[in-house]
């Protein structure tokens, strides 16, 4: 495994990588030289907005019909002009493949690029529907993969040294009914090395910067999603989320973000880092997009292939048509006081909160220490902490751990020694004692919110979606707020609300010695997106997301 048994520098290895990378990108398609001279460079140092300059239209690498399609219509619009011929799917794919192209150059977010393949199936899905036919619902609608999904042909290394050069020989389960789907799949994004933080920096691609921001992180670890679809270079993508990687680059890159119930969306035959069956708390596929009908689009059509054909791992249950009721129960979690909020984020949390009680909904404050936020993360990080599958990977290959990975540790050894945690030493335990314990410490949480949704007669909950906005690279370490909805098992979306502003500039953030958040700098941040997360109970994949739905339009209407 690794350099060693190539006999090869792990550094030429990646040299090669990119180069083959980089290469795949047609040269009509590669913006001039001295396009990023007029930002600040280095883009990841300095803060640039590439949204509002307007970075890949101004490009010129798009004709006009190409930034039309890729800036002025939705998921439902689009598939609407595919299924009617108002649009090819050659059309769609070749702009939305440039406009991919541009961001890649732009913030580094794409790992493999399937071009000419794309084109190629283009041209048979657009002779199929001269022929009268669709290929599915998601007919030529081009869709963007996390890097761990395979993809047949191409590699799935998701930034690890020690999988270069290994070809996916057949596709993950979800490809397969994408493809089945009529989509077109046409590049892979980037993730951090062992998807395991909340940044998206690797020692074999290099990292992704934030849009809005280039100084900042767009999330992990899914962040190469985020930032590929803030820069409107995908429709539609697909990440996966075991303690917020598909939530956080949502909330750092402006994007909406649905994590669902474990074992709903097919999420098998991936490429991972960790030691087989060592499964837990179970990672979980989910879409980004930038508008929440794009998002229901992709749960309604995967159901209706009837995955579990597809997928032995997954629970076999259809998706269900609900509706919301019209004046919700809605649950505020409070701020923890293990992890207290940047102003922005305090702040846009109560502004929803006002907006939602405005509009006639119930707001039912919940309770510090019914919530359990320290207690639930301590139970996630200590099964995490079970398997070191990962970290035998990169030790294998010779590279180094990225910044961001080693940050977390620091974090993590500074919370153990001043925080009081909640749970005992398990240092005596072997293994299988460990894991008995922590199972039953997450089976007597999802009893307590069980007895507190029934109690106070839940419908929805609101919640921070992490402490900060995105932050700088490499300090967002860990996400409370996200991973306290893995270790409960409940699906959760999060919904872009505004942005950084003035009225943040002169609020004071001070950490206590048992605290910890990223580091708080208005003038860094301002103009970085905000956003809230939603969530329900376990199985509620369906009202979560008509009620997600529900407060978009609220938030919308009043912002």
């Amino acid at each position: 495994m690794g350099s060693l048994d190539h006999g090869i520098p792990w550094q030429e290895r990646v040299a090669t990588k990119r180069q083959a990378r980089a290469d795949k990108i047609p040269a009509a398609w590669r913006i001039p030289d001295n396009y990023l001279d007029k930002f600040q460079t280095p883009l990841s140092e300095k803060k640039n907005n590439l949204i509002a300059a307007q970075a890949v239209r101004k490009s010129g690498i798009l004709t006009e019909k190409e930034l039309r399609i890729t800036e002025d219509y939705t998921i439902a619009e689009l598939l609407s002009a595919l299924s009617s011929g108002t649009l090819t799917s050659v059309e769609v794919t070749l702009a939305y493949s440039k406009r991919a192209a541009v961001a890649q150059q732009l913030v580094n977010c794409l790992t493999e690029t399937m071009f000419e393949e794309a084109k190629e199936r283009a041209h048979q899905l657009d002779a199929l529907r001269e022929q009268g036919r669709l290929a599915g619902p998601l007919h030529g609608l081009p869709v963007s993969i996390k890097d761990n999904f395979h993809k047949k042909g191409t590699e799935a290394t998701i930034g690890m040294v020690s999988f270069l050069g290994e070809v996916s020989k057949e596709n993950s389960p979800l490809v397969e009914i994408l493809l089945k789907l009529g989509a077109v799949i046409y590049v892979k994004t980037n993730v951090p090395q062992t998807m395991m933080t909340s940044d998206s920096d690797n020692n074999v691609f290099g990292r992704t910067l934030n849009p809005w921001n280039t100084s900042l992180g767009p999330g992990g670890s899914s962040g190469g999603e985020g930032a590929l679809i803030a820069l409107r270079g995908s429709p539609l993508g697909v990440g996966t989320d075991i303690g917020g990687s598909v939530r956080i680059p949502a909330l750092c890159c402006g994007t909406y973000g649905f994590r669902p119930s474990a074992a709903r969306i097919p999420n098998g035959g991936m490429r991972a880092c960790t030691t087989s069956g060592m499964k837990f708390i179970l990672s979980c596929a989910g879409p980004l997009s930038l508008d929440l009908d794009g998002i229901e689009t992709f749960f309604k059509t995967i159901f209706d292939a009837q995955p579990a054909h597809y997928d032995s791992t997954i629970l076999d249950i259809p998706w269900r048509q609900v509706s919301a009721k019209p004046i919700l129960r809605i649950g505020i979690v409070p701020e923890s006081p293990s992890f207290p909020l940047h102003p922005p984020v305090r702040r846009t949390l109560a502004e929803a909160a006002r907006l939602l009680e405005a509009q006639g909904h119930t707001l039912i404050p919940l309770d510090i220490e019914e919530c359990q936020i320290l207690r639930a993360n301590e139970i996630a990080w200590n099964i995490f902490s079970l398997d070191q599958g990962a970290m035998g990977h990169i030790q294998s290959s010779g590279e180094p751990p990225v910044p961001s990975l080693v940050y977390i540790g620091k974090i993590i050894e500074k919370l153990k020694a001043s925080t009081k945690f909640t749970l005992p030493d398990l240092s005596e335990l072997d293994r299988m004692g460990k894991l008995a314990y922590l199972n039953t410490c997450r089976a007597e949480l999802r009893e307590t919110y069980r007895k507190m949704w029934v109690r106070h007669e839940l419908d929805i909950c609101i919640a921070p979606p992490a402490q900060n906005t995105a932050v700088a690279h490499d300090m967002f370490a860990i996400a409370p707020y996200t991973t306290f909805l893995n270790c409960l098992d409940y699906p959760s979306c999060v919904i872009p609300f505004g942005k950084v502003g003035g009225s943040d500039a002169h609020k004071v953030f001070e950490l206590k010695e048992d605290q910890t958040a990223p580091p708080y700098n208005f003038e860094q941040l301002e103009g970085a997106p905000c956003s809230i997360q939603v969530f329900t109970t376990t199985l509620r994949d369906e009202e979560c997301l008509q009620m997600s739905k529900q407060i978009d339009q609220c938030l919308k209407s009043k912002v």
